[in-house]
């Protein structure tokens, strides 16, 4: 039933609970600095209706904004009771794949890099301006704010260009909010290669190819960036890549730091992140054939 725009819906599930760090070694042993990512303090059932979220961003200390692969509707979500609040349909059904939060201020980002801005949630009215980026992707799953900056990035989830010279590097560009601009160059440039060889470096087991028999096995690393946002303490870059079971930890200067393997029976296939201002973090996942989830994972300091 729609009133105003707005869909109102209380869906509420059980929660479980559950309760340092240096290099990661073995796929579930150590753990970075401050998390244990693989056991999470607390694992929130979704309803049905959120099966597919794929991107989150917090507004308070108990309730977050997410949105829905191919659902062009904003929920706004209840972590304490772990009820939908409402649910908002802010456009027609698209990719949507990442939002985020700059003051009362949400940006969506859909795929081909449309960025949709809702310029107060708080209020009834919730239709949204559209900015064409003009990211040259056309496959685009990565949203946060950069306060330091001003900025928005917006995470390339495909090669930004053709030729074997761009096949093994991923980008990150720009949208600065005050000029309007996206950014001419990316802002971050990921090489594979370099990336493998810190994975193989910090004893991270990467799946192999081997194509030959005495060819030697050639280390998999997709890096399909599905979420991104920086940490509000330590302010440093956290990537998703569900595909791989991985997440990355960046500086703001685009070297990696950490590589974290995911236990693949708790994140199935993980598509959102966002952090509490605590440095609390929540990570979401699709359902696929299992029960989609929410993951808070308690931040102990560094």
């Amino acid at each position: 039933m729609f009133f105003c725009a707005l869909l109102f819906f209380s869906f509420c599930t059980h929660a479980q609970r559950a309760d340092d760090p240096q290099q990661t070694g073995s796929p579930f042993g150590e753990k970075i600095p401050a998390y244990n990512f693989n056991k999470p303090d607390r694992v929130l059932t979704l309803p049905d209706t959120l099966r597919e979220v794929s991107g989150l961003t917090h507004l308070d200390s108990t309730t977050i904004a997410c949105i829905q692969d191919e659902n062009g509707i904003l929920f706004f979500y209840d972590i304490a009771n772990n009820c939908i609040k409402k649910q908002v349909r802010f456009y027609s059904n698209g990719d949507y794949e990442g939002i985020a939060r700059v003051g009362q201020t949400l940006f969506i980002l859909r795929s081909d890099g449309m960025l949709f801005e809702i310029p107060d949630y708080e209020t009834g009215n919730l239709e949204p301006d559209s900015i064409r980026t003009g990211v040259p992707a056309n496959n685009n799953e990565g949203l946060c704010y950069d306060a330091h900056n001003n900025r928005l990035l917006i995470a390339c989830k495909s090669n930004t260009s053709k030729g074997p010279e761009h096949q093994d590097k991923r980008a990150i560009y720009a949208f600065d909010l005050k000029r309007r601009k996206l950014s001419d160059q990316p802002v971050f440039i990921f090489d594979l290669a370099a990336i493998k060889k810190f994975a193989l470096e910090q004893g991270i087991r990467l799946p192999v190819n081997v194509k030959k028999k005495e060819e030697k096995a050639d280390p998999v690393l997709r890096f399909r960036t599905s979420a991104i946002a920086i940490h509000p303490v330590s302010k440093k870059l956290y990537l998703l890549s569900a595909v791989d079971h991985l997440l990355f930890i960046f500086d703001m200067s685009g070297n990696i730091e950490h590589i974290e393997q995911l236990n693949q029976s708790v994140y199935n296939k993980a598509e959102g992140i966002g952090f509490f201002e605590n440095g609390d973090v929540l990570i979401s996942n699709e359902a696929q054939q299992k029960k989609p989830t929410l993951l808070r994972i308690r931040y102990h300091g560094d």
